[in-house]
């Protein structure tokens, strides 16, 4: 890859899923190391980049704002272009999955996979994030908490999502999918249900 990143899985998976971070955290944050090394035990290919922005952070420590949205999807059509859109999924946490949410028709990847959409700003419902969405030809499987202040379960379903969009809920889960205490979840167990999604689309695309 030309843009510096990651990979895990065997080089010679029938799909690799090229998986960007988040607003907030790099492309090895505990989050992305438990998505990116479940689903490659399983057998597929994932690669993982940081957007300038990110990789500037690593290089000299201090922290700065997200690359505005034309540099983002720059980085991520350089990504396609390296791994190649035949036998690509493409998607991510939070920011990296909706980036790739907007380059997925264009790029004509196999699939989109997203963790925790953000559907809208927290506490701003009426800032929707969806127009895009809503014309989506790409197969997509977006993962959300049920809690996400982003989208949560009794929001979502009334967004009117086209049929290639499958959303599926991970139990109390907030942004990161991690679940309350009381509610007898687990993050660990939410994590692995978010994995067990994953390699089941991914199968579903690979035929």
């Amino acid at each position: 890859m030309r843009v510096p990143g990651l990979a895990d899985g065997p080089a010679g998976a029938p799909l690799t899923l090229a998986f960007a971070h988040g607003a907030g955290a790099p492309m090895d944050s505990p989050f992305m190391n438990r998505i990116a090394e479940g689903v490659a035990a399983a057998g597929w290919r994932v690669a993982r980049f940081e957007f300038p922005y990110m990789a500037a952070r690593r290089a000299t420590g201090a922290k700065r704002p997200p690359d505005r949205a034309a540099a983002l999807l720059e980085t991520w059509r350089s990504v396609i272009a390296d791994l190649g859109a035949d036998t690509l999924v493409i998607g991510g946490k939070s920011l990296g999955g909706r980036m790739a949410s907007l380059v997925a028709d264009e790029a004509g990847v196999r699939g989109l996979v997203c963790l925790g959409y953000p559907f809208h700003p927290p506490g701003r419902p009426e800032k929707l994030r969806t127009a895009h969405l809503e014309t989506l030809a790409t197969p997509a499987l977006i993962l959300q908490g049920e809690r996400d202040p982003f989208g949560r379960a009794d929001e979502v379903p009334g967004y009117g999502l086209p049929d290639a969009i499958t959303v599926e809920w991970l139990p109390d889960g907030d942004h990161s999918f991690k679940p309350r205490k009381a509610s007898g979840h687990t993050e660990a167990g939410n994590l692995a249900l978010a994995i067990e999604r994953i390699c089941g689309f991914l199968e579903t695309l690979a035929g």
